[in-house]
This record gives structure tokens, sequence and C-alpha cells, in this order.
């Protein structure tokens, strides 16, 4: 099997991987439908409870920090993930009867997110970190990476499938149709061959917290470059839902259909920064960069575009580099740190990405609102720039970069390394 697939080769992971794309489908699908409820139907497009609603769901990553990342950390992933994958679709199936029964209120789509929110913050770090239990740590950047284009490959397929559904039948049949895909993945975590798990580099001392977790990232100048990296990035960058049903909405008079494959194009660039991000064999601080400067581009671009093709031209270019960026961050994250204290580094890392998202996401629905769609891509912009600003820095301080040209190519030389821009 080639390099870039190559966690597939065992059990355990293509067994996890086959539940996980039918379920993330549906986690797409979910996202789409709840973001076009509350932009149209219960509200008359206001962006502003599109990011109150987004704030609600990944407040959580922030508010239960001190217990996510020491439940990843101490207690069997396996079950945890059971435990989070049930507790979902419980939540979506309770939101899509209400839809569909035509119930559902404003207010009950902000608790939902918050709950969904709440078993997210469980979920996500242990998903994460349950991956080096599946394949160990030789294949462990690999299958991160993997991991993210399963994600990304559904968010080609779900928003557009939503978009359909939401045209033909209704938001709430979305909802009731996620809730149902949680089967797979809950099916796949009971069919492991848990004697084959990788369990022994992932235990946790007996004693020690979060603040333990802050202490090991506060003596690492490369992770807490990373997070000030991911904090712009995922606080007013990350916004997808608000930049993209605006622009879709407000500026180019799209419906459903059409907001659904938005959201679908910049998916196919995603899974291309997943792939790419596969191949690697190590991810580096050089590459995370590179990747928050072409995202800051990207937005720069998507915000000048005249039509809506050339605006999804747009996002297939920022989806190709959020996912260089959160996908070796996470990768980094694991790789470097040790495996005792990987779920609460992890839970940082994830908390301080998404747990941005109750800053960000209401500002940048504000400028949307207030000033308009494009000038809210411009705040996304900015957080690429910015973030790059803080690379570079590190680079610079810490690992002593220098640039000199090879000729039309720039190569960085670090540390008594060197390696071309943008190059292996």
């Amino acid at each position: 099997m080639s390099g870039t697939f190559r966690s597939l080769r065992g059990f355990n992971y293509r067994m996890w991987a086959g539940g996980a794309i039918v379920s993330n489908v549906g986690t797409w699908m979910q996202r789409t439908a709840q973001d076009w409820l509350v932009l149209t139907d219960l509200t008359y497009q206001n962006a502003t409870a599109v990011g109150v609603t987004m704030a609600l769901q990944f407040g959580p990553q922030v508010l239960l920090l001190p217990l996510t990342g020491l439940a990843a950390d101490r207690l069997d992933r396996r079950r945890l993930l059971m435990a989070t994958q049930a507790a979902m679709g419980l939540l979506a199936l309770g939101l899509g009867l209400l839809t569909v029964t035509g119930l559902v209120r404003l207010w009950e789509v902000y608790g939902f997110a918050f709950l969904l929110g709440c078993a997210a913050a469980f979920d996500s770090p242990a998903r994460q970190t349950f991956v080096s239990e599946l394949v160990g740590e030789a294949d462990l950047s690999n299958a991160v990476a993997l991991n993210s284009t399963s994600f990304n490959a559904a968010r080609m397929i779900g928003p557009a499938v939503a978009g359909v559904l939401i045209a033909s039948v209704g938001t709430g049949w979305v909802f009731l149709i996620n809730a149902a895909s949680f089967v797979a993945v809950l099916g796949s975590l009971c069919l492991l061959r848990v004697g084959e798990l990788h369990r022994g580099g992932g235990k946790a001392p007996t004693r020690g917290g979060l603040a333990d977790g802050f202490r090991y990232v506060r003596g690492r100048p490369d992770l807490r470059a990373l997070l000030l990296m991911v904090f712009l990035i995922g606080t007013f960058g990350l916004n997808f839902p608000i930049f993209i049903s605006t622009m879709a909405v407000m500026v180019f008079h799209a419906g459903a259909r059409q907001y659904g494959l938005l959201t679908s194009i910049m998916a196919v660039g995603s899974v291309a920064g997943a792939l790419l991000a596969a191949r690697r064999e190590k991810p580096t601080v050089a590459i995370v960069l590179a990747g928050t400067a072409v995202f800051g581009f990207g937005f720069a671009l998507a915000a000048a575009m005249p039509d809506y093709w050339l605006f999804a031209a747009a996002l297939a270019v920022i989806g190709v580099s959020a996912q260089t960026v959160t996908t070796s961050t996470l990768s980094l994250a694991q790789l470097s740190t040790e495996p005792a204290m990987r779920g609460r580094v992890v839970a940082i890392v994830l908390a301080i990405a998404l747990g941005g998202t109750p800053l960000g996401a209401p500002v940048v629905g504000f400028v949307a609102d207030r000033f308009g769609p494009r000038w809210a891509l411009c705040v996304g912009a900015a957080s690429g720039f910015a973030a790059a600003a803080v690379g570079l820095r590190y680079l610079m301080v810490h690992r002593r970069l220098r640039v000199r040209m090879d000729g039309w190519r720039p190569r960085l030389s670090f540390d008594g390394g060197a390696v071309v821009a943008g190059a292996e």
C-alpha cells in the first residue's frame, strides 16, 4: 500500500476509518442544516445569530478544558468515545424531532448547540489521541492526516447532500439522518480488536492535572508559537459557516443547494491539504507558517471575488491552507509530546483552536451584519497574516532562520539545516 495510505494496512484503523467517514458525512450535513435553519428560518438573515450558535457549540472546548484532557489521558479512550458518540447521536435525534414537528425555536437550537459542544469537548481530544492506539507511533502523523482527509472528504459530500435535502424535504430530516449515522462509528468501535490496540505508550501518570499540561507547554517555545498561531486562525479565521452563508445569501442571493455546494467546494481543497499532510514524513513549524500565509492570501482573494464561482475557487485555496495548518499542528503536538501528556496537550490545542470561536464568531457575525460579508472575510485574512508573523518570529528568534535564493527558489535555513520553501 502506498505511503500516503499506509495506516490503512492495520485492521483496527481500517475499521475505525470506515465508521468515521459515515458519521462525518452526517455531521457535516447537520452543521450545514443548522446554520441554514438559524440564518433563514428562525431569523431574517441574522449572521450574529449564527455566530452565537457557533460560540455556544465551541465554547465548551474552553469551559471544560480542566476535565477533557484528563479524561483523554486517564480513561479508556474507546469507551469514552462510545459514550460521547452516543450522546451526540441522541442530541441530533432530539433536534431533528423538534424541527420536523415544527416546534423548534431559536433558543432551543442554542441549547442543543451548547450540549453538542459539551459532548464534543470530551470527544475531540479522545478521538485525536485514540489514533496512537490504533496505529502506534511510527504511523501517527500519517493516521492524523488521514483522519483529517476523512473529515474533509465528508465535508465535500455532506453539505451538498444537505443542500438538496433541505430544499426537498426540510432541515429536520437532515438532523435525523445524522442521528442514524452515529450507528456506523459506534459499530466500528465495538468491532475493534481490543487486544491489538497500542496502549502501552499512552498511559498517564496516576497524579497530575491540567496544570501540568500548561507547565509543559510553557517550557516549549515551539508549542507556544503554534498555540498562538492556531488561536489567531481559530478565533477569527475558522468561522466558515458565517463567511460562506452570508456571502451565499447576502451577496450572491443563492439558495440552499448553492450554499451547500460552496461548503463542498472548500472541502475539496481541505481534502487536498490533508492528503499532502499524509505524504509528509514529519510536519514542521515552517510548514505551518507557510499554511497561515496562504490562508491569509486566500481570504483576501475571496473578499475581492466578484461572482459565485470565483469565490468558490478562492474557498478551495482556503481549504488547502486551513487543513495544512490544523493537521500539521495536531501532528506536531502529538509527535513532540510525551505520551503521558498527550491528551492534555491536544486538549489545550483544540481548546485554543476551537475555543476562540466564542470570542471571534460573534465579532465576525457583527462585522458581516454591520459592514457586509466581504469585510468579514478581511478579518479572516488579517488572522492568517498575523499568525504567519508569529511563526516567522519564532523561526527567527529560536531557530535562527535565514533566507537565501537558490536560483529562482527561496531557500530557508535554520539550525544548521535547510529546506526549499514550499518543498518537503
